[in-house]
């Protein structure tokens, strides 16, 4: 099996998270023997956002590194253990709301690829990149 980081690499539909987690200096951190649970938008969910948002957060490291961390949840949890909770605290410190009253859903984001495997956790595919507040 792989780290969280090769997966993402090898998967080709996480590009612009790739080349994000780089930028903010966390490729080494989810390279880490973890565990991690993952919330990875893919390269649909970073298109979403507003034009101009992704160069915006690239030029601010601090934000970009926030929001990354943001989708990261200490411990390796399956979608099974998500279910029973209503809430996550990230490794950036804020909480993640669970939904599951229509599909799988982390705050505004819907899980469309559960319970990826990685040496150092698990991948969640969402297609909503999440931000804060």
């Amino acid at each position: 099996m792989a780290d969280i980081v090769d997966i993402a690499v090898s998967a080709g539909s996480f590009q612009t998270l790739v080349t994000a987690v780089q930028a903010a200096g966390l490729v080494d951190t989810l390279k880490s023997p973890g565990p991690f649970t993952v919330f990875a938008p893919n390269d649909d969910a970073f298109a979403k956002l507003p034009p101009g948002t992704i160069h915006t957060l690239v030029q601010n490291i601090p934000q970009l590194a926030r929001i990354l961390t943001y989708h990261v949840v200490p411990g390796r949890l399956m979608a099974a253990d998500i279910a029973k909770l209503n809430c996550l605290t990230s490794v950036e410190g804020s909480a993640i709301r669970i939904d599951l009253s229509h599909g799988f859903e982390v705050k505004n984001a819907t899980v469309i690829a559960p319970d990826i495997e990685a040496d150092n956790g698990v991948i969640h595919v969402i297609d909503t990149v999440i931000l804060m507040g």
